[in-house]
């Protein structure tokens, strides 16, 4: 069994498309019609994954827990 911990990346609808998330990670988000995407929506933890959740100006970007749902980035 993988014991890996997984995360969920997420955007939400409130993304503006500053492009914060795709000029800082460009290989786990992409513009479609002026809004983020991630990729690929399931990933391993990764610090430049926290830090775009963190930066995007209107916290349009949340990381979650896999598994249990947690709400990890951006700290409210």
């Amino acid at each position: 069994m993988d014991q890996k911990r997984w995360l969920r990346l997420e955007v939400g609808p409130q993304c503006i498309g500053s492009g914060v998330c795709v000029g800082t990670a460009a290989e786990h988000f992409r513009l479609v019609d002026g809004q983020s995407q991630p990729i690929t929506e399931d990933c391993e933890p990764d610090d430049l994954l926290t830090y775009v959740a963190e930066a995007c100006p209107v916290q349009a970007i949340s990381l979650r827990d896999k598994r249990t749902g947690a709400l990890l980035a951006p700290e409210n």
